[in-house]
């Protein structure tokens, strides 16, 4: 089968997300001097009429003729001076209307050719925040005078991940600087002085050392402390104490102090912006109590074929070149607004019949979310499972019990435990799951053969196994971690 260009790209438009098909089409209507994003722009345009003609003598503007949108009526303003100030042109200048005093606004005392209009965006003027390199690369050039020790100071920056840790060996650091390690090491010291506290450090012990001798809390008591920093993660305050020479006070009051530092000190100049989830399809209830899919508007980009501007361009061609390039342009236009068309009709089928499968999870929440697959929505709608496949990636739905995406609503199933049982989702299974271990006590801990118990008395049949990797996919520790967390926060 050959798959002709136009259908290609309708093919990638199925699969792109909200923001993509975005930026896709402001792309597309730069190429493509036929297409217009606003469709309403020619109209309202020609609705307008011709713009006043303004005349101006060589010194200032005199006798304009401005227009009162809110009763149109023509408002006559004589100004024979030139104002000196904003103040003046807003407040001696009369009757004025809004339109007329920002543009007053936009031009006096710029020399640029900047306007108040649609186009400005406030938040292009903001400078951006350094990065942690930058930051940390201002502060060497300071802390730094011999040019060899700046050079030393740059590449060991540059070696610096996001969360502020040095996590290059010094080793490979003086054989690829041709330096000796007390050299390297002494540069390092200086870098670990730096902004924020804790920086350049090789590991977990020493980023919080650094911030501890910061606060000049660093003593042999807290140095024991960092050096078994895997016992506090197991919770055997027993040892801890033991170790470090200290009372159970003390040694909660000297953990509560690590709590309080800064595992990450580079995080906070993360420069990297979090993509926004823009749900394609919003989930209402009608009025007769059923749930109806409709398209999200801002995520439904306008999109039309300027004709009147196509009529222009080809009375003006004078070569079958021109002509031939105006056509292929008109082609493209069409075929792509005809795929935009198409994508919507189909993500609105697809998250119909969605809605119309899963209408119990609208209603009563996951614990009703029923096994669904592609093949069966594709099979209701008629068409193909590989077009379902696209349609549902990196496509979300806002309802009201929030925003899912639509791969979210395709879950397998598992066995019932009767024979006349519906077989259950395997997101529902995770949520009971979860709702076991939030509700357990420190006093009984259950554990996954306890777990599968429960279930199996609810109607579910689940195997040991599949219970422990549902556990750890929702990032919940064992019985036996979870036992020495209860006891150490009962304890504190």
């Amino acid at each position: 089968m050959i798959i002709t260009p136009q259908l290609r790209q309708a093919i990638k438009l199925l699969q792109l997300s909200a923001l993509e098909l975005q930026a896709y089409i402001e792309n597309e209507i730069r190429e493509n001097p036929l297409l217009s994003g606003d469709e309403r722009a020619a109209s309202d345009v020609a609705a307008a009429g011709p713009a006043p003609e303004v005349e101006a003598n060589g010194v200032g503007i005199t006798d304009i003729a401005a227009f009162d949108a809110r009763d149109g009526t023509a408002i006559e303003i004589n100004v024979d001076w030139e104002p000196q100030s904003p103040g003046d042109a807003l407040y001696e200048a009369g009757p004025v209307p809004d339109s007329a005093a920002i543009a007053e606004w936009a031009t006096i005392g710029n020399n640029t050719s900047a306007r108040l209009d649609d186009e400005y965006d406030a938040l292009a003027t903001v400078s951006p925040r350094p990065s942690l390199s930058a930051h940390l690369n201002e502060q060497a050039q300071l802390a730094f005078t011999n040019p060899q020790d700046r050079f030393a100071a740059s590449y060991l920056i540059d070696l610096v991940d996001s969360s502020g840790y040095m996590r290059t060996p010094l080793e490979e650091v003086s054989a690829a600087l041709s330096l000796d390690m007390a050299e390297v090491e002494r540069v390092l010291g200086v870098l670990q002085t730096f902004d924020p506290p804790g920086v350049c450090a090789r590991d977990l012990g020493e980023c919080l050392a650094l911030q501890l001798k910061e606060k000049n809390r660093f003593d042999p008591y807290m140095e024991r402390l960092l050096m078994n920093l895997d016992l506090i993660a197991a919770c055997d305050f027993q040892r801890l104490r033991r170790i470090c020479g200290v009372d159970t006070d003390d040694l909660r009051e000297m953990i509560s102090e690590l709590r309080q530092l800064n595992p990450k000190p580079g995080a906070g100049f993360d420069t990297l912006e979090a993509e926004t989830l823009v749900p394609d399809v919003i989930v209402r209830r009608a009025r007769d109590g059923t749930w109806k899919a409709e398209l999200n508007p801002a995520a439904s980009p306008s999109l039309a074929v300027d004709r009147a501007y196509y009529a222009s361009l080809k009375a003006r061609c004078r070569s079958d070149a021109d002509k031939s390039y105006l056509g292929e342009r008109l082609s493209s236009a069409n075929w792509l607004v005809k795929s935009l068309e198409q994508r919507l009709t189909t993500i609105l089928k697809v998250a119909t019949a969605l809605i119309e499968e899963q209408s119990a999870f609208f209603d009563h929440g996951v614990r009703h979310l029923k096994p669904l697959n592609l093949r069966h929505i594709a099979t209701k709608i008629g068409m193909h499972e590989s077009t379902v496949s696209r349609v549902t990636s990196n496509k979300a739905i806002s309802t009201p019990r929030g925003i899912f995406e639509m791969k979210y609503f395709f879950t397998s199933a598992i066995a019932a435990a009767g024979a006349s049982r519906e077989a259950h989702s395997s997101e529902a299974v995770r949520d009971r799951i979860k709702e076991f271990i939030l509700n357990e006590s420190a006093a009984e801990i259950l554990s996954d053969d306890r777990i599968v118990t429960l279930l199996k008395a609810e109607g579910i049949d689940i195997a040991r196994r599949t219970v422990a990797k549902y556990r750890e996919a929702l990032r919940i520790p064992s019985s036996a971690m979870r036992r020495r967390q209860k006891r150490a926060a009962y304890a504190a």
